[in-house]
């Protein structure tokens, strides 16, 4: 047997492995979601009250528009609470006037103070303590409900045992590559963090469509455990908290909260720099199991190239009867593997988009997945070099 078949046999055999990985995770994990049924159940009896819970710095624009259709939804008994968090353009103004048109409206106000920095954990916090009700349910201000059903359908997942709900939140749809690669890497996170609730091992939520009991949030002293990060007041309480029995998930269309997505590559990826700076936080197996699908992706691809590489080194190997396989057996080893590897990433995706309203991908999946390689290589390496954002 010659260098370069056991090289090129070595790097296959690798490569197979990565591809029964993301195989597995795709048959055993992701299938789940994609015949996952949404929950249909009435709201809670009596519709207990609940109270929504929005932190805004300087988010007059957002908040006008966006507002109006919080106050407005069709729920018998809530409250808003908007914490006002050192704004400095209009958005006291705002929040006055729309205050004398909603009496539910209930406006939590932070002045800035130099030596003490406050950030989105302790304006949360606040805005919990101000709020009269159980039942918590958080957005941004840059999130538009999908409809008027939104809080009733998100309030109707609590019982007596569920104490979390994890919602979506797509990103609207506009013209251009990194629209559509934002919308396929937010489908693909929510894909995840259902998948791990479906198994009873929830790890994180996203808090422009999350909601939680008040109770757990105090018995767990709030943010405490990571009070000290600038981020993670969502994926971090919810990799806390979370127990097999306590979380439920909402995915009916007219649950969904939508946002408006960075339009240049340097916004997004300043924004992705601080969503996965948190990720080596989570507790250990959470890390595990998204670490083994990121480096088996990565590999993949990786392994694949270096594949193809070899093949004209591997053609002109003389076949002998020691040879375990010749260049035709080889080449057809390895396009089989990327072709059943895309056939079963299509065949699970794509009931999966249909629930998130984002089939429109399917068209360029083989394309969203190279980027989504890339994506994992360049930022999934970075953030383990990274430290997770302090307050100095």
């Amino acid at each position: 047997m010659s260098t370069i078949e056991i090289i090129a046999l070595s790097i296959l055999v690798i490569l197979a492995n990565c591809f029964v990985i993301q195989w597995l995770y795709h048959l055993l994990m992701f299938s789940r979601l994609a015949v996952y049924k949404p929950y249909k159940g009435k709201p809670l009896e009596n519709n207990q009250p609940v109270s929504v819970i929005l932190a805004a710095r300087n988010e007059y624009i957002n908040l006008e528009k966006n507002l109006p259709l919080i106050l407005e939804q069709d729920y018998p008994n809530y409250e808003v609470v908007v914490i006002n968090d050192c704004s400095w353009d209009q958005t006291a103004i705002l929040l006055e006037r729309l205050q004398s048109q909603y009496s539910h409206l209930h406006i939590v106000t932070i002045h800035e103070q130099e030596k003490y920095p406050t950030g989105k954990k302790f304006a949360l916090t606040l805005g919990i303590k101000a709020a009269q009700n159980e039942l918590l349910v958080f957005t941004d201000a840059d999130c538009k409900p999908q409809s008027r059903k939104w809080l009733s359908l998100m309030a109707s997942n609590f019982s007596h045992q569920k104490q979390i709900v994890l919602g979506f939140s797509p990103y609207t749809k506009k013209g251009g590559l990194l629209n559509m690669f934002i919308r396929y890497e937010t489908m693909l996170t929510a894909m995840f963090y259902f998948s791990f609730a479906l198994l009873k091992d929830a790890y994180m939520g996203v808090g422009r469509n999350l909601a939680y009991r008040k109770s757990l949030f105090f018995s767990v002293k709030g943010f405490a455990k990571h009070n000290h990060l600038i981020s993670g007041d969502d994926d971090l309480f919810v990799n806390e908290t979370a127990t097999p029995s306590n979380v439920a998930i909402e995915l009916r269309k007219d649950s969904f909260m939508v946002s408006e997505p960075k339009t240049t590559w340097g916004d997004w990826q300043k924004q992705k720099q601080r969503h996965l700076s948190t990720g080596k936080m989570y507790q250990a197996r959470h890390k595990f199991w998204l670490g083994l699908y990121s480096v088996s992706h990565i590999l993949f691809y990786v392994l694949f190239v270096a594949s193809l590489s070899l093949l004209p080194f591997y053609l002109q190997i003389e076949e002998t009867p020691t040879m375990l396989l010749n260049h035709n057996e080889y080449t057809l080893f390895l396009v089989s593997l990327y072709f059943v590897r895309l056939v079963t990433q299509f065949a699970i995706y794509y009931p999966i988009s249909k629930k998130m309203n984002e089939v429109s991908l399917m068209v360029l999946l083989p394309v969203l997945d190279l980027f989504y390689f890339l994506y994992l290589l360049i930022y999934g390496t970075a953030s383990l070099f990274v430290r997770p954002r302090t307050w100095n």
